[in-house]
């Protein structure tokens, strides 16, 4: 039922009124598209005066991660190599939801193309904490979660290549959703790693990530890796939440799990464990070398990916170069920030002739196996509850010289990844804001979903 209250242009502009206020101290945003974002808002009060059905995402603002391309704004990936270049088309994640008339408000920040867990890698400034600006908001996808935890924007969208979402939802007190991998397209997506990538939504509530999920999912003949599945659509589901079987993995709760973070999960733990929902120990043995694995396959295709940018097709190229090797050099070296060209070395070391199969190969097999242990599991469980992230937000500056402290807020994300699944952060009560994660089986997004609004309606 429309109340009429105000219109899609009025909510619009409000919207751009507060991020004018608001941002000037979160940096949540690269880029703001008032025109367009006008255009599709009129779209939908048009139709509301005609008389005509409109969809639940008609007239909705939504940010967008800035390695998502939108015709004609800028598609930075916050690099300095790709300042200057324009989107030539829609992603297939974009032309879906302005199918469905949503309002774009603009492109947010990211570490360099995705590469971080802080956003505190991008070339264009720092994104702060919306909960104390004093600390990060996670990363890579940390411009989009701080936006909708600041009401910059009603919902989001993010990447996820280890973590991308759920990470910086969990710092930031929302809810992040990593499909399954295949589940949403990824073409118009600039690539970070192409079997690791997946787009999904940033939002207030478990019913919104299921909204959005539902808006942008499905087969794409853009996409090779997309699959076509009659999903559940995921909205809530009591009776089916009520027979689903939990597992714990021991090796999630460790010594080393910050002491906020160990309460907070197991808060939501007792929760859901007092309307008789079965728990069960489990072990995921291999998940221990998942934080290794993924730190060969992700260089060593982001090497491959990031090959593309050479100054020559797009983006920036430096200004004097006496040759082509050095026109290559110089525009890579100048233009790519340390954390791109940290990993660009080390994926194209791995790839090199004489450690592919010591390092590469037997990555891969290695990644087959934490497959394989979640596989076993999910015989016995529907759903896997764990820790996002092993400490709460930490302060900005940290572990900017440590990026092997860095890697490692990731290692309760990356195991999800590696296998495929997806999985979603749900935020808990705390001081500091600190999310759970739920684990389901392959394409049973409907699964965690379900139980996420469930969690949500007993919590509140």
């Amino acid at each position: 039922m429309l109340s009429k209250e105000f219109s899609a242009l009025e909510l619009a502009k409000e919207f751009f009124e507060y991020i004018a206020y608001k941002d000037k101290e979160v940096g949540a945003y690269l880029t703001l598209d008032k025109d367009g974002a006008y255009v599709m808002a009129e779209k939908t009060d048009i139709a509301i005066a005609k008389g005509e059905e409109i969809g639940v995402l008609s007239g909705v603002p939504l940010a967008v991660k800035d390695n998502m391309l939108i015709e004609g704004l800028p598609a930075t990936a916050a690099s300095k190599i790709l300042e200057n270049y324009r989107a030539a088309y829609d992603a297939t994640v974009i032309e879906k939801l302005k199918k469905e008339n949503a309002v774009f408000l603009g492109k947010t920040n990211l570490d360099e193309f995705a590469m971080g867990s802080s956003t505190e890698n991008s070339a264009f400034g720092i994104t702060k904490n919306p909960h104390d600006l004093k600390r990060v908001p996670g990363g890579s996808s940390g411009g989009s979660a701080a936006a909708v935890a600041a009401h910059m924007a009603v919902a989001a969208l993010g990447s996820d290549t280890g973590g991308s979402i759920r990470q910086p939802a969990s710092f930031c007190g929302v809810v992040g959703l990593k499909p399954t991998y295949g589940a949403v397209s990824r073409y118009g997506l600039i690539a970070l790693a192409s079997s690791l990538d997946q787009i999904g939504p940033l939002t207030k509530t478990v019913e919104d990530a299921a909204i959005l999920f539902n808006a942008i999912r499905g087969k794409d003949e853009m996409d090779a890796t997309s699959v076509d599945l009659n999903l559940e659509s995921g909205i809530w589901n009591l009776e089916k939440v009520r027979k689903l079987k939990i597992g714990l993995p021991k090796e999630y709760f460790v010594a080393g799990l910050d002491k906020e973070v160990e309460k907070a999960v197991q808060n939501a733990i007792d929760s859901i464990k007092s309307l008789k929902i079965e728990f069960k120990e489990i072990s995921l043995p291999h998940t221990k070398y998942a934080l290794s694995c993924y730190y060969i396959i992700m260089p060593a295709e982001a090497s491959a990916n990031l090959a593309r940018f050479d100054g020559i097709r797009y983006g920036s190229r430096a200004k004097k170069a006496e040759n082509l090797p050095e026109l290559y050099k110089k525009t890579r070296g100048e233009e790519f920030g340390a954390e791109a060209r940290r990993r660009i070395i080390l994926g194209t070391f791995v790839l090199s002739s004489g450690y592919y199969d010591a390092y590469y190969a037997k990555a891969q097999k290695v990644r087959r196996l934490i497959k394989n242990d979640f596989d076993e599991t999910f015989k016995e469980v529907d759903i896997i509850l764990t820790p996002v992230a092993p400490t709460p937000a930490f302060k900005i500056g940290e572990k900017t010289e440590d990026p092997l402290s860095m890697y490692l807020s990731d290692i309760f994300t990356i195991p999800v990844n590696l296998a495929g699944l997806p999985a979603i952060s749900i935020p808990v009560k705390t001081e500091l804001p600190v999310g759970f994660q739920l684990i389901g089986k392959p394409f049973c997004e409907a699964d965690i979903l379900s139980l996420g609004q469930f969690y949500e309606k007993i919590s509140i």
